[in-house]
């Protein structure tokens, strides 16, 4: 795990592997952005035109590294992309301080220390370029054995924040508010990453029982005779085909201070094979990922019991391995479920909406504010936004605007969705209240209006879609890497500090 540090002390003086400073593009060429300035006096105030002819544009995710000069104990600096300059009398924005802390983070991966130079202009640009840095620091190593050809490269040490008040509280708050939340976000990634052989049902419910433990929230664990017996025919209909068996995971965190309810559902398929509506080959192979919704509320949950926020949140983690057997659900089947609607299921494919409405209407009956579920819920999402962007959809507009704009003040790319009532129709069914398929055409949106069937009757309710964002298959940027993202996490963590501080409904 990178430590983090802030300190007062003289860029020359500091004893590093490395420097880290900033570089923004400019009209007229790479322009050294502030925080540098000691840096920039050891060569003459011609790193600029250094940086320049050695390549450099100040372009965003761009990396340079040259020696330092004659008189600084660190021996390389790291000068890495801002992208465009600020606009005169303007301050360089958080994400793109984030990025490129993540950036800068990943190319010193095996070394012990590094100082961050970068520009901080409060404390909650401080907040930025710790949380980008510890991001972008992560790597998941568990499996790789690097010790017998000694190539392997852990991940970066330390960072130590130059320009940061360590005995200023709002320094110190925002840097420790960076630090629980990358914790845990980066403990959902590597949830993600687990290979489902070693990640099932059972096992993730284990790993959220120790950390609710450790973190004082209480935790209930329904395995499949509770199931049964509590009437949760969507999640054990998934998990049926599976030798292990599913779980409902509940998470509740409490503050004796809170006003507001929030309840946060998670879709934990922890293997996807398709059911007996099989994946074919080139489609199965990233399926252990199809937990990134519960990983990202279980992340959530206890970042917001770390932070000690004064909201009560209570995560529902809905747990199955979705599987063909003999015993698995087939397509046709009726479901009865947790609240007692049948689902005809035309598709085991489009099993997540399943789990989530038992896991939806469990939340309901304890009445929250609002309620917010999260998952890789439908290839028609990344085909509508992509593999960066999430999409969110709600039964109460204002509801999901204050989501799509807690998620872009925390740097996470999401964009509004409709719900047309005219989809609903497509999942009428013959045989029972509803099917799982409607049209094919705006599939995404047929998800959301059936999870909406599920939702408690005046309750406020939002569905963020991370299929898109929640595993990056391609080269890691910013600060995210590759495999597992953590999608979520920090729109979660968000959406409970607004909610607490009165700024949410």
């Amino acid at each position: 795990m990178t430590a983090l540090t802030l300190s007062t002390a003289a860029a020359p003086g500091l004893r590093a592997d490395a420097i880290v400073i900033g570089v923004a593009k400019g009209a007229k060429g790479p322009v050294v952005a502030p925080g540098a300035e000691a840096l920039d006096k050891a060569y003459d105030g011609r790193l600029a035109g250094v940086l320049e002819t050695l390549g450099a544009s100040g372009g965003e995710g761009e990396v340079t590294k040259l020696p330092a000069p004659s008189g600084f104990k660190a021996p390389l600096v790291v000068a890495v992309g801002l992208g465009a300059e600020p606009e005169k009398g303007a301050e360089y924005g958080a994400e793109a301080l984030r990025k490129a802390a993540g950036v800068a983070a990943r190319a010193l991966a095996g070394s012990k220390k590094a100082a961050f130079a970068l520009p901080l202009a409060d404390a909650a640009d401080a907040g930025a370029v710790a949380e980008g840095a510890l991001l972008g620091a992560y790597s998941f190593d568990a499996y790789k054995d690097s010790g017998k050809d000694g190539k392997g490269k852990g991940p970066l040490g330390e960072v130590t924040l130059l320009g940061g008040k360590p005995r200023d509280k709002a320094f110190k708050a925002a840097v420790e508010r960076a630090a629980a939340v990358t914790e845990e976000l980066n403990r959902a990634r590597d949830l993600i990453n687990t290979p489902p052989n070693d990640l099932n049902p059972e096992a993730f419910a284990a790993v959220a029982q120790v950390a609710a433990k450790e973190h004082g929230i209480k935790v209930q664990v329904l395995d499949e005779k509770a199931l049964q017996k509590g009437g949760y025919g969507g999640i054990l209909g998934v998990g049926a085909g599976s030798a292990a068996g599913p779980r409902l995971v509940k998470l509740s965190y409490t503050h004796s201070k809170a006003k507001k309810h929030l309840a946060f559902v998670g879709k934990g398929i922890t293997y996807d094979s398709g059911g007996i509506s099989l994946k074919p080959a080139g489609h199965n192979e990233t399926m252990k990922c199809d937990m990134s919704g519960a990983a990202a509320v279980f992340a959530a949950v206890v970042a917001v019991a770390r932070l000690g926020l004064p909201v009560n949140v209570t995560g529902w983690l809905a747990l199955a391995e979705n599987m063909p057997s003999g015993s698995a659900t087939r397509p046709g089947d009726v479901l009865r479920m947790y609240s007692g609607k049948t689902v005809e299921v035309l598709n085991t494919d489009a099993e997540g909406r399943l789990v989530l409405a038992d896991a939806l209407w469990a939340a309901s009956q304890e009445n929250p504010d609002a309620i917010v579920d999260v998952a890789t819920l439908t290839g028609a999402m990344v085909l509508a936004l992509g593999n960066r962007t999430f999409g969110v959809m709600a039964n109460d507009d204002a509801f999901r605007t204050a989501i799509v704009e807690a998620a872009e003040e925390v740097g996470e790319a999401s964009w509004p969705m409709p719900l047309p009532d005219h989809l609903r129709k497509g999942m009428d069914s013959p045989t029972a209240d509803i099917a799982n398929m409607g049209e094919r055409m705006g599939g995404g949106l047929v998800a959301g209006l059936f999870l909406r069937e599920f939702v408690g009757e005046g309750i406020t309710w939002a569905h963020l879609d991370i299929a898109g964002p929640a595993f990056n298959e391609q080269g890691p940027f910013g600060y995210t890497p590759k495999g597992g993202t953590g999608s979520g996490v920090r729109t979660l963590v968000r959406l409970a500090e607004l909610t607490a501080a009165g700024d949410l409904g």
